[in-house]
């Protein structure tokens, strides 16, 4: 029985990372092809050949680019909204459905749906279909996060939680790197991405969907849960707002927020500012995209073994500043002291990769430890993906700016401003509880 319970504990940790893997790969994958398919959608194709050819005069191609930001900036914003308030809306519903039918069924059904919409992009004829399509893929990868953490935090011992929320996040920056991959392949394949091989791209996307397969054959269900669903009511949705609990649902929300806007108001587009930067050079996006997915599998390992350590509130408040920093090099003074995309630069952007998604490992440790059983997936999901809300606004300043400001430095301004808010976590975290060293609420 023992060995059984054993393999249980393992099979539920692989498939939360398996599970996590897939968000990043899927979350990944849309900023390495969204200006090709963009250009594409919106018959702006004449345009980005224009702005790469090297035989058209300096004007003419500045030209064409800036008539290709002034369209595709807003619609990427737009699209990078849909998407996080689409995982937003999906971390509460499958989080409350993971309350209520348990964490394995829910997972099924949540990787099910952010596989198939997200392989249905590559279908898309206009962008209200991929914006359409990444909402509805969204609501999946968002119920994922908050179901995966649950069933692994609630099956291991307080012992290995940090060690187990650092891999976690880690996880899901392997799929960024392996984004990068796949589109290299794609294009070794003969399939130029900005000649349709963006479509090739999003289809595969579908193929996690076979890791449901998996989850309803050999994971086993939260024991945590069951006991909590069969000695309690019923999870509710104003279960995480009463009096006792409201306060750390707020302040989770606010620690999570961020994050989440460092993350995609500024440093989600460093691949798109690559290729404005390199004139549309796709490898070069590739290569940027893969060294700040690495350098994030290891800052989340640290930031979540740094909270068993030092604590949850001092961890948090030196990412809040090495990020600022960082942020502050890459986007101010880096472009200005070293303006190419070379080694340093992509040793740059490693380093603030490892910085921003520390938070990554870091946040699946502490929400779980702010909410009881009976109420945790609904919980911690509700407060990381509502940050996703408000972070949406990030990606939708982001785009207006773009389309307001086209000089060369406008990707690197906007980023700027946006990795502001990490002054704002240097306070807010002195508010938020200290969760060290003490079992998950019952």
């Amino acid at each position: 029985m023992e060995r059984i319970a054993q393999r249980g504990l393992w099979m539920a940790l692989a498939a939360a990372l398996l599970g996590w893997m897939f968000d990043g790969f899927e979350q990944g994958i849309f900023p390495l092809v969204a200006r090709p398919a963009l250009t594409d959608l919106l018959g702006l194709s004449d345009d980005a050949r224009r702005a790469a050819d090297p035989t058209m005069d300096v004007r003419t191609r500045e030209e064409a680019k800036q008539r290709i930001d002034a369209v595709v900036g807003p619609w990427n914003g737009g699209i990078t909204a849909a998407f996080l308030v689409g995982a937003a809306c999906g971390g509460w519903f499958f989080g409350w459905l993971g309350d209520r039918v348990g964490r394995v069924r829910a997972m099924v059904y949540s990787v099910l749906t952010y596989a198939v919409f997200t392989g249905l992009c590559g279908l898309a004829q206009s962008p209200w279909h991929l914006a359409g399509l990444r909402f509805l893929s969204a609501l999946g990868m968002g119920g994922e996060w908050a179901l995966g953490v649950a069933l692994v935090m609630e099956c291991w011992p307080e012992r290995s939680r940090p060690l187990l929320a650092g891999l976690i996040g880690a996880s899901a920056n392997v799929g960024f790197i392996l984004t990068g991959l796949l589109v290299t392949v794609v294009q070794a394949a003969g399939l130029k991405i900005d000649g349709g091989g963006w479509r090739w791209v999003l289809a595969a996307c579908v193929f996690p969907a076979l890791l449901t397969f998996f989850l309803r054959t050999f994971v086993p269900e939260s024991e945590k849960w069951k006991e909590a669903a069969s000695s309690g009511p019923r999870a509710r949705v104003a279960d995480i707002f009463t009096p006792a609990i409201r306060s750390r649902t707020l302040i989770g929300t606010a620690l999570a927020c961020i994050a989440l806007i460092g993350t995609w108001g500024s440093v989600q587009w460093i691949p798109l500012w690559v290729l404005k930067m390199t004139n549309g050079q796709q490898q070069a996006a590739n290569n940027a995209q893969m060294c700040s997915g690495l350098g994030a599998v290891v800052g989340c390992i640290l930031g979540a073994v740094a909270a068993g350590r030092l604590g949850r509130r001092r961890t948090y408040f030196c990412m809040c500043l090495g990020s600022l920093l960082v942020c502050a090099y890459l986007f101010r003074w880096q472009t200005q002291l070293h303006p190419a995309v070379d080694g340093w630069f992509l040793a740059v952007v490693t380093l603030t990769g490892a910085l921003t998604a520390s938070f990554y490992g870091w946040l699946p440790l502490y929400l779980p430890e702010l909410f009881p059983t009976r109420i945790r997936a609904m919980g911690q999901g509700f407060a990381y993906n509502a940050g996703r809300i408000i972070a949406a606004g990030g990606g939708l300043v982001m785009g207006y700016l773009m389309s307001k400001d086209q000089s060369s430095g406008n990707y690197a301004q906007a980023g700027a401003a946006i990795s502001l808010i990490y002054i704002v976590g240097l306070a807010i975290i002195w508010l938020a509880p200290e969760t060290g060293g003490r079992p998950l609420p019952e």
